[in-house]
């Protein structure tokens, strides 16, 4: 066990040492002069011999107090350049866990302009849909899916988990021409569904007033997650229920149809940054955050979910 004097004494005498001066200190470590007082005072009672000779406007070191401050100063110089290294160190990595759907759909297509805005800053991105523990510095910064109820971090809401059927147009074709007429939310219980035992199909057939046969079993490739079931319903695999924030660029180069694009539903999920609070101005996740912000559009940050005119709520 140390036995040594508390720090905030040895502090004190180091900066009153250095600037030869009470006043100076107290400024320099944000105490009053009189609480430097206090603290070297204290130190001589425990050292029993006085470390300052006091003279007006100034004060001098005594023998001991000269043969103290040497190694007592090398000694917060070695802790200073310590923490230094580690603030450096900290800065040049930022490291980013999210989902797999959310690296994979946007976050992996566009972290490239973070980089070229801040090339002092290496980043590094972890994918999985497991919880870290943002406390025990295996990340920086986490985009999550949920509620938004995680206590103790702070969050930052990015975009709304609003979902809708997709598929190619081949396979919208193809069920069209067997039918003979235009898709209805009821014609996909009979078509393949990509991850049909997601529970998010029994919410939209819900809200598209199709009552479910609960022991009917529905058909369809079984993935486990958006990114993947987006891209089985681009390769004609069936209907995914897809975000339609993620997948823009695909619906607008006609990869992927919205068959009823009045009918998209929310079940109060979204995918927020989160953070421990008191890493908040950390400057690399300050930087991250401000650009993740201003790169997603506003609008990604209200529900789209909606009914047709005159469905029930």
């Amino acid at each position: 066990m140390r036995k040594l004097p508390p720090l905030t004494a040895i502090r004190a005498f180091e900066a009153a040492a250095r600037n030869e001066n009470f006043t100076a200190a107290a400024a320099e470590l944000g105490m009053t002069q009189a609480a430097v007082s206090y603290q070297i005072k204290a130190l001589e009672e425990r050292l029993g011999a006085q470390l300052f000779i006091r003279e007006r406007g100034r004060v001098r070191l005594t023998p001991l107090g000269a043969r103290l401050m040497p190694p007592l100063s090398q000694a917060f110089d070695a802790i200073e350049a310590a923490f230094a290294a580690h603030r450096a160190d900290d800065e040049a990595l930022l490291t980013v866990t999210t989902t797999y759907t959310f690296a994979n759909t946007w976050l992996a297509w566009c972290l490239g302009s973070f980089q070229m805005k801040h090339t002092d800053t290496a980043v590094r991105m972890l994918t999985g849909n497991e919880v870290v523990d943002l406390r025990s510095g295996d990340a920086d910064v986490a985009i999550r899916a949920g509620t938004g109820d995680w206590e103790g971090l702070e969050k930052h809401l990015l975009v709304q988990s609003d979902f809708t059927p997709m598929a190619s147009r081949n396979c919208i074709a193809q069920a069209e021409g067997e039918l003979g007429r235009k898709l209805e939310p009821k014609d996909l219980l009979d078509l393949n569904l990509i991850s049909p035992e997601d529970e998010w199909w029994v919410q939209w057939f819900g809200d598209a007033g199709v009552e479910l046969d609960k022991t009917r079993k529905r058909r369809g490739v079984r993935l486990d997650n958006q990114a993947n079931e987006g891209h089985a319903a681009m390769a004609s695999q069936g209907f995914a229920l897809l975000t339609p924030f993620f997948w823009k660029g695909d619906i607008g180069d006609g990869r992927l149809v919205m068959p009823f694009p009045e009918l998209i539903s929310n079940r109060g999920w979204a995918y927020w940054l989160v953070y421990p609070p008191e890493r908040r101005v950390v400057p690399k996740i300050k930087r991250f955050r401000e650009w993740l912000i201003a790169e997603i559009p506003e609008s990604a940050r209200v529900s789209q979910a909606r009914r047709p005119a005159g469905m029930a709520a």
